[in-house]
């Protein structure tokens, strides 16, 4: 499963990564603040660097286990984040959905329209019947994210990890092929005129 990039959206680019991201990937990588949700602490220069090595790659998913990982930028070549698919498994079917935004450009939207864009991906390019996304319960912005594309709440497992010296909570949303099919019929929402909650 090879899509074709990048993909477009309204407001946004989703395209692979290239060896002069590393400043823009450092910039939020190695913050405490936007990694405390993460499965990872922050990381210095070399380990980002280690990182572009492998996104230059995650261009495709031919088997379980594959990461797509896209870097998100505006029109002028800003950047914005990252969204990225995880091939879960060939034989269900399923895939996983990550995304982070950096925080110059929280509070736009630009999460939910890039997340969608992969979720539409999924759906209408690699024949997904479900796409579930895990996170920390104690992050709100990210579980209003999921929801505003239609996301349901699955499981709220307790105390399921330990993660950076302590047992956390964690949340899966998820969606199946059926609903993605009902919701693409429903009236776009402008994620513009919505509240802010800092995605």
């Amino acid at each position: 499963m090879r899509p074709d990039l990048p993909i477009r959206t309204e407001r946004l680019l989703l395209r692979p990564y290239r060896d002069t991201d590393i400043d823009d990937l450092h910039a939020w990588q190695s913050r405490a603040d936007v990694t405390r949700y993460v499965p990872f602490a922050p990381r210095d220069r070399r380990a980002v660097a280690a990182q572009i090595r492998r996104k230059l790659t995650a261009t495709q998913l031919a088997a379980d286990g594959d990461t797509l990982e896209l870097a998100v930028t505006l029109p002028d070549g800003a950047y914005v984040g990252e969204v990225l698919l995880f091939y879960r498994s060939a034989e269900h079917r399923g895939f996983e959905l990550g995304y982070i935004v950096h925080p110059d450009h929280t509070g736009n939207g630009y999460g939910t329209e890039a997340a969608r864009a992969v979720l539409r991906l999924a759906f209408e390019s690699f024949d997904a019947h479900r796409v579930y996304a895990r996170l920390d319960a104690r992050n709100d912005p990210s579980a209003r994210l999921l929801e505003r594309l239609g996301m349901r709440r699955e499981a709220h497992l307790v105390s399921d990890e330990f993660v950076k010296g302590e047992w956390t909570d964690t949340l899966v949303y998820a969606m199946l092929e059926n609903e993605w099919a009902a919701g693409a019929t429903a009236p776009p929402v402008n994620e513009r005129s919505r509240p802010s909650d800092r995605e």
